[in-house]
């Protein structure tokens, strides 16, 4: 007899990872403050969360007026689709980003002014920003940004978890550049970090995994989380950011928590209920 093999994989932003999330609807100018951008980019088909390697202080630099198509083009800025509704061809993200004339840098630097005011006393903080691109309009809807700081406990979940000989794992839609920081100060080695990993991705990544381990549960807050859950051998639902969820991620967690160290718990019932189980 093996003992059982387990690996958690966490999504980041809401789940390891408190998280200030902003867009800025460019069309209305209204600031969308503590927003679901997954919620936000579900609410038509024709939305996509897209990841910019943006650096927040060369934006806060620009002229607010100048164009934000035209900075991303000038800095050679690529993208990464973070969630979309349905499969989308690159090809058609990229006209409506690089060929979006409405939205500006002042947008942008709106959204991470609001961000930053919130958690600029922090030590550590993990800030991403994006856009969502509408394909039907065709352009950029809404400028976003996201900044995040580990939850009370996530240090010693992360420990605790090793400690029970389980693997760690971080899937998100967020860069890995801004990733890997905060994963080490978290404990997830380099290997175990996937980022910009759109919610096709993340079940992918846990399909895999569950070729690897005997039981592979993943733990996120959101709609990009939803694929991975299905893909995994149980899905847990983490409710400590504050915030909307829709009734399908309720259908699809089997546990739901309110803070990161039930994982802990949840993983040491699966190996007490399992103690001998082989690979598959």
């Amino acid at each position: 007899m093996t003992p059982l093999s387990l690996a958690v994989v966490f999504d980041s932003a809401g789940t390891l990872l408190q998280t200030w999330r902003t867009a800025k609807d460019v069309r209305s100018g209204e600031i969308i403050r503590e927003v679901q951008t997954t919620l936000l980019t579900s609410a038509s088909p024709d939305r996509v969360l897209t990841m910019l390697p943006i650096r927040p202080r060369a934006m806060m630099s620009q002229p607010p007026g100048t164009l934000l198509s035209s900075y991303l083009l000038r800095h050679g800025c690529g993208f990464a689709v973070s969630c979309s509704n349905h499969p989308v061809s690159t090809e058609d993200v990229r006209s409506a980003l690089y060929g979006d004339e409405r939205a500006r840098c002042g947008d942008m630097q709106d959204c991470i002014r609001t961000v930053w005011a919130c958690c600029r006393d922090e030590p550590v903080v993990a800030l991403n920003a994006g856009v969502i691109v509408n394909l039907g309009i065709p352009g950029i809807e809404f400028t976003v940004t996201t900044g995040g700081v580990p939850f009370p406990g996530a240090v010693e979940t992360v420990r605790d978890l090793h400690a029970l000989g389980v693997d760690v794992f971080i899937a998100s839609g967020d860069r890995v550049e801004k990733l890997l920081p905060m994963a080490r100060r978290l404990g997830v080695p380099d290997h175990r970090v996937h980022g910009t990993a759109t919610p096709l991705g993340k079940a992918a990544i846990v399909r895999r995994l569950r070729g690897r381990y005997d039981r592979v549960v993943m733990v996120g807050d959101g709609e990009n989380d939803v694929a991975a859950m299905r893909e995994a051998d149980l899905g847990v639902l983490s409710l400590q950011q504050p915030g909307e969820r829709s009734p399908v991620l309720y259908e699809v967690a089997g546990r739901t928590i309110t803070d990161l160290v039930q994982v802990v718990g949840i993983v040491s019932e699966i190996r007490d209920s399992e103690p001998n189980a082989y690979k598959r």
